[in-house]
């Protein structure tokens, strides 16, 4: 749903469907990050010209807890951006360099405002966490949390259209050549 609605506003969309967690028929999370940085990197070699990077999931919350907001009279899973730092508090993780984190960390800070200005209670709070999520593949880098397990289908996916809309926003807002500034 993301890729047709970007896909409106022009943009080129590699979408990969590839079952990163699915080891021996088996799910395992554990090493889907691993995984799936062989076959990311894969399609990147094989179009060089993708510039951003979205690694679009949902949340895992309390099986009680449901959250939406309303918009355009839909109900509509709130979405969170999600950014590894490749650091600890005693400092950075030395074999998970990640030379985009401040690209990555403005990237999603500028969907951040754009959402409170235009879809108020679209998004929650930005999280931050330790390890890199390979985001360190382009400086236009996002893991992007849509709704939870307790969201509604149809909640996720009237998720798509305000968010192609931020996405939209924050990319045509940079300068000449796709540049990123922090």
């Amino acid at each position: 749903a993301l890729k047709q609605e970007l896909e409106k506003n022009g943009y080129q969309v590699y979408h990969d469907q590839t079952k990163y967690d699915l080891i021996n028929g088996q799910i395992d999370r554990s090493k889907a990050y691993n995984t799936s940085l062989d076959g990311i990197t894969k399609i990147m070699k094989e179009n060089p010209d993708i510039q951003v990077t979205i690694d679009l999931h949902r949340d895992s919350v309390g099986k009680n807890k449901h959250t939406y907001t309303m918009i355009d009279g839909k109900k509509t899973a709130i979405v969170m951006f999600f950014n590894g730092m490749s650091q600890t508090p005693e400092g950075p993780i030395e074999y998970l360099p990640n030379p985009y984190k401040e690209q990555n960390l403005a990237f999603s800070l500028q969907m951040q405002l754009d959402a409170a200005a235009y879809f108020p209670g679209f998004t929650r709070k930005i999280y931050l966490k330790g390890l890199r999520y390979n985001l360190h593949l382009r400086p236009r880098s996002a893991l992007i949390e849509v709704g939870a397990q307790t969201n509604t289908y149809d909640e996720a996916r009237n998720a798509m259209e305000p968010l192609a809309e931020l996405l939209d926003m924050v990319l045509d807002g940079y300068g000449p050549q796709g540049t990123c500034e922090p």
